[in-house]
């Protein structure tokens, strides 16, 4: 069944300047809560990314650093024809140091302050702080709602639509079809197209044939940048370091200009551009063991979601690793919700109202599966003691339930 990986033995991560262990109590305000929040993964990075950076330590000259060269690129080409099918064109690659900040220059190149900026909601927090902090306009539309998206990317003043593909925090994997007819729209009205794309290698087999499809398959004649980097899969975000293809030469040498002379960000990591080499040369058995683990995890939550909350109808996302959980049929207040799981339960999940979307809540579980059941045993306990006032309430029966 492939390479023995252990995602079972957990890795001390406190003491390690860990933002999700370390600063939990920056979001949640208090310290020592067993978190289930940003989303990296609790593993180490694969066996072969490691080996590759040991040998890169060894060598110990960290001078300036190009990711012009034929090692990188070819990588990156190896990994979309062997991962996704999918020829690139390698001249249109892109570096920056992270795809929020990438995101951050394009829209700054493609917009004006005011504009509209279109994204799926629940939105990504990442996405409505670089859009709302540039002084642009977010204007959200439902995941799946094509009427909605066309009245918005039809306004006027509607610049970009920002897609997330796969969607963060639902989990959803757009089809050939959905991608090919927003393409179509975005054209039609204008508006450029920004695919965050950096949850792409973690679409799960379930047996629905569901693919990630890169939108450098789907792009017309309109303007558009596709955004990534290794750093989700392979959980080394750490590193800093993404990747992008512009399919504008004349935008490529604008977004380029701005990072290496405006930003003076022409020498990237040198040891993100070797994790990203070693990633996509050698780390696909990891990736698909890591993402097996993971699916089980997630399995797990709906196992036990199932016996305890039958209404809620959860199932696993079609990619990633955050368990989007819709408690509205439960009557839930959020706030309360988190009252409970901080004091009592001693947990940290992310509250829906983060993404815009009170009533749902965000569980990390790309961890070891020890982590994981004590996370879900925890939002259930914790539902559960809410449960009496719920019912005195008769909010059991007046929630809206899920879509």
């Amino acid at each position: 069944m492939g390479a023995p990986y252990d995602f079972d033995t957990a890795v001390d991560r406190r003491g390690t300047w860990c933002v999700q262990w370390d600063g939990v109590a920056d979001r949640f305000g208090v310290d020592g809560l067993l978190p289930f929040t940003i989303s990296d993964m609790d593993f180490a990075t694969a066996p072969e990314v490691l080996a590759a950076l040991r040998a890169r330590l060894d060598h110990g000259v960290f001078g300036y650093t190009t990711w012009r060269q034929d090692d990188f690129r070819s990588a990156i080409a190896h990994w979309y024809a062997t991962r996704y099918g999918t020829e690139v064109d390698t001249g249109q690659l892109v570096y920056g140091p992270s795809v929020l900040s990438q995101l951050s220059q394009l829209l700054q190149m493609w917009t004006g302050e005011g504009d509209g900026v279109v994204a799926h909601t629940p939105v990504y927090d990442g996405f409505r702080k670089a859009i709302t902090g540039l002084g642009r306009e977010l204007r959200g539309v439902p995941v799946g709602d094509e009427e909605a998206l066309e009245r918005e990317l039809a306004r006027p003043d509607a610049k970009v639509l920002v897609l997330c593909s796969p969607h963060n925090p639902t989990g959803r994997v757009w089809t050939a079809d959905e991608l090919a007819r927003t393409a179509a729209l975005a054209e039609r009205y204008g508006v450029a197209v920004i695919s965050d794309e950096i949850h792409a290698d973690f679409v799960h087999d379930d047996g629905a044939g569901r693919v990630h499809v890169p939108w450098t398959r789907v792009a017309g004649e309109g303007r558009w940048a596709l955004i990534t980097s290794g750093s989700k899969a392979f959980n080394f975000p750490a590193l800093t370091g993404s990747y992008g293809f512009i399919g504008d030469p004349a935008d490529r040498t604008e977004f380029l200009r701005r990072m290496e002379t405006a930003e003076g960000l022409a020498s990237p990591a040198v040891l993100s551009l070797t994790a990203h080499i070693a990633a996509y040369r050698e780390g696909a058995a990891w990736l698909d063991a890591v993402r097996g683990y993971v699916a089980g995890n997630l399995g797990h939550v709906a196992e036990r979601l199932g016996a305890a909350f039958p209404e809620l109808g959860w199932v696993p996302p079609q990619a990633g690793y955050l368990a989007w959980i819709d408690l509205r049929p439960l009557g839930v207040e959020e706030s309360a919700l988190q009252r409970v799981l901080v004091e009592r339960e001693r947990v940290a999940i992310m509250g829906g109202s983060v993404y815009g979307a009170p009533g749902f809540v965000r569980l990390n579980v790309g961890c070891p599966r020890e982590k994981a059941e004590l996370g879900v045993e925890a939002l259930i306990r914790a539902v559960e003691s809410m449960k009496p006032c719920l019912r005195a309430a008769g909010s059991l029966k007046t929630s809206p339930s899920g879509d």
